[in-house]
Formats: C-alpha cells, structure tokens, sequence
C-alpha cells in the first residue's frame, strides 16, 4: 500500500442519523456574519472534523463557523474550523462534499471552546459503534482533493 492510500486521520470518524450543519463563512472586512446555509446533511464526524455536503463550495483554507443540530438534543453544538478539502457530488441533490478541521479547543479566541470537545467525545460514545468506519462516502465517490 503506497503512502497516499494510508489514512492519515488520528480521530475516529462516526455518523449521527438525521443531523444537520449549518454555516457561515468568516469574511474579515464584513461586520455582520450571517449564516449561509441550513439544513446540510452532516456525513460523518471526529474530535478533529466534519465532514458534510453543501449546495454551495466553500473556498479551500477558509475559516467558517458552524451548528451541527443533532436530533434529540436541546442546543446545537457552535464549533469553528477551516476547510481543509471539497469534492464534487455529483448526480446528486446536494453539489459538493466539505470537509472542516476544527480549529484547537481552548481559551483563547482563536480556539473552540473546550466543552465542544467534551460533547463530540459524548457523541463518539453513542454513536460510534452503529457507524462503519469504512462506510464513510455517503454516495461511493471516493475521490477528494484540495484545491
């Protein structure tokens, strides 16, 4: 097996039926940030990122800002990141795949705050074992790139 095919995640990936993202894009010279889109299909998640499908692309290193709903629970769970890579959906309702690295939990203003990560490891724990690790490609497209 040749490096590229190696997984270089360190967090375990898992799926939460029926959860939804919903973003905005950070925009430095814009005061208010509204958020852009709802109701996006989260595919799976990890301590370390997200991955979820969105109509539109968001541009590659850009910080956004999200609240992942999740069925069940009172409050969504406010977490920031960048984003690391987009793949095309295609034939599907939904244009492209993203993926988000969080951002470091902490104290500071650049971090998440540490309680988003004691909830994700909550969530792990219940969701993890009805996921299959190598069932994370919701539509079969196995390709993904940055750009």
């Amino acid at each position: 097996m040749t490096d590229e095919n190696l997984e270089k995640r360190t967090c375990l990936r898992f799926r939460i039926p029926g959860a939804t993202v919903k973003y905005k894009s950070e925009k430095k010279f814009l005061k208010k940030h509204d958020y852009i889109a709802a109701f996006c299909p989260l595919l799976d998640l990890s301590r370390g990122g997200i991955r979820f499908l969105a109509q539109e692309l968001l541009k590659f290193e850009s910080h956004v800002e999200m609240k992942i709903s999740i069925p069940g629970e009172a409050s969504p769970l406010v977490i920031k990141g960048l984003v690391r890579w987009y793949s095309p959906n295609a034939g599907k309702s939904y244009k492209y795949q993203i993926g988000v690295q969080f951002l470091p939990y902490g104290e500071s203003a650049n971090h998440n705050y540490p309680g988003a990560l004691t909830k994700i490891i909550a969530l792990e724990q219940k969701f993890l074992d009805e996921s299959s690790p190598m069932d994370d490609l919701a539509d079969g497209n196995k390709e993904e790139f940055s750009i």
